[in-house]
């Protein structure tokens, strides 16, 4: 099974947010690449959570490359401080409590994706100098609010700013720089066990011996 998973939240195949999820990919080697344009799901939360929406098989397919992935990236574009609607309501089906999270009798949330570690590559035309005026609210919603949430811990952000200004030469370092995090991450991930073994042993080492 592939040892990481690459989300890629653009709804266009040629944007510049696809090509930064493929070159990951591409430095990574033993990675899925899933492009949210091509799956076939409702994005709405259609009865909210009062009721649970049967889940379409590329929704489910993906829900289990999630659990499977020792590394989840998220390539996304940042649209009016926050992500593509596309992107969001891939979180609001995908992300369920008792699978992805749930909350313990002290009623704080406990992420259920422990194990994993995660990157996120933020595409904006937001200028480095106007950044800290007008924020980035996208990497908090993804980073904190949703990945770190589900237990995927570091996630760390790669702000990719002043897109629309960009030359060239600017965009080709910030393809190479993505497949190069993607040649270390595959080096790191390597020598690093599953999630699955990470939580047997946390389960085993939890056993009280009796006689």
């Amino acid at each position: 099974m592939p040892s990481a998973l690459i989300i890629d939240g653009h709804p266009d195949a040629e944007s510049l947010t696809a090509s930064i999820a493929q070159r990951y990919a591409d430095g990574y080697g033993d990675a899925r690449l899933l492009a949210l344009r091509d799956l076939d799901f409702d994005p709405h939360m259609r009865f909210g959570y009062r009721e649970r929406m049967p889940l379409e098989p590329d929704l489910a397919d993906a829900k289990q490359a999630m659990q499977e992935a020792k590394t989840i990236i998220i390539a996304t574009p940042l649209w009016w401080g926050s992500v593509p609607a596309l992107l969001k309501g891939f979180f609001d089906r995908a992300l369920l409590p008792q699978q992805e999270y749930r909350y313990a009798s002290n009623g704080l949330p406990e992420g259920l994706l422990k194990g994993r570690r995660g990157r996120m590559f933020l595409l904006a035309d937001t200028p480095w100098a106007a950044a800290p005026i007008l924020g980035l609210p996208a990497a908090t919603h993804v980073a904190r609010s949703t990945m770190k949430f589900c237990g995927v811990r570091p996630f760390r952000v790669h702000r990719l700013l002043g897109v629309k200004g960009s030359d060239d030469v600017k965009i080709a370092r910030w393809l190479d720089e993505a497949e190069r995090i993607g040649k270390s991450d595959a080096q790191r991930d390597a020598d690093r066990p599953t999630p699955q073994a990470i939580a047997a042993e946390a389960a085993s080492s939890s056993v009280v011996a009796t006689s």
